[in-house]
């Protein structure tokens, strides 16, 4: 009997689901009202912010109306000179002689709050809150005025003919750099607050008679379904809200210049501005633009074309020469030339190791001085990147650890690497090639194929934003080839990409000034 009983108490452990704790505090649901008089605010203030030697007081007579105020704000989030000049000296020692309900500031932003979880947000982004005695409301004036640095040229997207501007940590400076590209009013912005600790500002930019209402309302739900803690940087945002987290394959495209974000709003697509981040969001996007510089637009067309197939080619030279390689020399010899299998048979006969291990040292040590060279300062990383590729591979050649062979395909593998315009795919593609060089040690040629198809295979499946990934190849769309692997000239591009399903499908008239067809 007593088994039994333990049994049914078990058995209700295991299926009776626990009660979910109450939640307190920054997560409640419930807002918190103020009070009308200034001494309960300003302790509730002080007992919300406790500990925050930042957070300023600043009690004063309000003129309008005689009664005692507050102007709270945190110190190093706001601008001190507007606070004096544009709301303390205004509230202090002006009057405003007839209405007597309006504050005498001379600010362009002022909004009314009565609940605390909003009072505790604006504090914490910067705004100044005036409490008034006798009022059971507060006044959020806007006196951000955070450390920000100037607008500098972009350090990962280099440009020659380009504009030489890049984004900063602020969203509204960010914007105001797009709207410099974009004087439309068909230009719109939606404002969204993820984070439950800490609220991250998201902003979306599109045009609204191009942008397809679908892509938007899949770009919002995907947004507002975010339940984290909070959003530091793009790449955490792209990481949450992107079709497939373990994809090798970028889908969306991270961005710090203003005129790219421009071209793709123009296209069609959508812009994800977070707040405190120094580069944009581009979605949805496809393979090929991973492979399109901005610089593609400002030079002359057959330059243009051929610097996007060397890109294709470095693509496929970075991903599949170390594997090919391996199996060349492991498994299909046959193909090689008799005086150059002679060749490298003589520089491998000192090599103890096989073709995989050797390739993998050498890959590894690349990856490594690559890390280094970035991680250190810029005089410093280009010294080590130089004398120790030279002298590392100089003596790995002479020690008989490598062959001289393998420190050419491995220089040449770096080169392809470094051409890629975006760093994302270039990251990606540097990692692809450790499963082809495994590939080609075990099957060969046949394993560097069979992996190829896999690629293949995974990119036609690929979704970006619910469009397809490998489009205008798959499915194909003949007209959208003019600005692809190739671009033809500008004048030509009459239509919007297919791939991204605009509702204007027109970019420019039909014909050229001069043309007389």
């Amino acid at each position: 009997m007593s088994f039994v009983r333990r049994l049914f108490r078990w058995s209700n452990r295991l299926f009776i689901p626990k009660t979910v704790p109450e939640q307190h505090g920054q997560f409640a649901s419930e807002s918190r009202t103020l009070h009308t008089t200034l001494a309960e605010n300003v302790l509730s203030l002080q007992a919300t912010f406790s500990k925050t030697p930042d957070l300023v007081i600043r009690t004063f007579i309000y003129k309008q109306t005689g009664s005692h105020a507050a102007l709270v704000y945190l110190s190093g989030l706001t601008d001190k000179n507007s606070i004096n000049n544009n709301v303390l000296r205004q509230l202090m020692f002006h009057q405003v002689d007839e209405d007597g309900d309006e504050l005498p500031v001379t600010l362009g932003l002022m909004s009314t709050m009565t609940a605390w979880e909003s009072i505790e947000t604006a504090i914490l982004h910067g705004y100044s809150v005036l409490f008034i005695d006798g009022l059971p409301h507060a006044y959020a004036l806007d006196t951000q005025g955070w450390p920000q640095r100037a607008i500098s040229d972009s350090q990962i997207e280099a440009s020659l003919k380009g504009a030489h501007q890049g984004f900063i940590e602020t969203d509204s400076q960010n914007i105001a750099l797009i709207r410099r590209y974009i004087s439309s009013t068909e230009l719109k912005i939606k404002e969204y607050y993820v984070g439950r600790r800490a609220k991250s500002k998201v902003s979306l930019l599109y045009l609204e008679d191009v942008t397809l209402p679908d892509l938007l309302q899949e770009m919002e739900t995907r947004i507002t379904k975010l339940d984290v803690d909070c959003i530091l940087n793009t790449g955490e945002l792209a990481d949450y809200i992107e079709d497939n987290s373990f994809s090798l394959f970028p889908q969306f495209i991270t961005t710090e210049r203003p005129d790219t974000a421009a071209s793709q709003i123009l296209q069609g697509r959508i812009c994800v501005v977070l707040d405190r981040s120094s580069s944009v969001l581009i979605a949805p996007m496809n393979l090929v633009a991973f492979f399109q510089g901005i610089d593609d637009y400002s030079m002359r067309w057959p330059v243009a074309t051929f610097l996007r197939l060397l890109r294709i080619l470095a693509c496929f030279v970075a991903t599949f020469l170390p594997g090919i390689y391996i199996a060349c020399i492991s498994f299909n010899y046959e193909v090689i030339p008799l005086d150059l299998i002679l060749s490298i048979g003589q520089f491998r006969a000192a090599v103890p190791y096989p073709p995989l291990v050797e390739a993998l040292i050498m890959e590894i040590m690349l990856e490594m001085l690559r890390e280094a060279g970035i991680r250190l300062p810029a005089p410093v990383g280009q010294t080590v990147g130089i004398v120790g590729g030279i002298v590392i591979g100089q003596a790995a050649v002479q020690a008989g650890i490598v062959s001289n062979i393998m420190v050419v395909i491995v220089a040449s593998t770096a080169v392809a690497s470094f051409i890629l315009p975006n760093y994302d795919m270039a990251s990606s593609i540097r990692l692809i090639r450790f499963p082809m060089m495994i590939l080609a040690s075990i099957f060969g040629i046949v394993g560097i194929m069979a992996g190829y198809m896999v690629l293949v295979a995974h990119l036609i499946n690929l979704k970006s934003l619910g469009q397809s990934y490998s489009s205008p190849i798959a499915p194909i769309r003949l007209k959208d080839w003019k600005d692809s692997f190739v671009r033809v000239p500008l004048w030509k591009m009459i239509m919007r990409p297919q791939s991204i399903r605009t509702l204007q499908k027109k970019k420019m008239g039909s014909k050229r000034e001069g043309d007389d067809n």
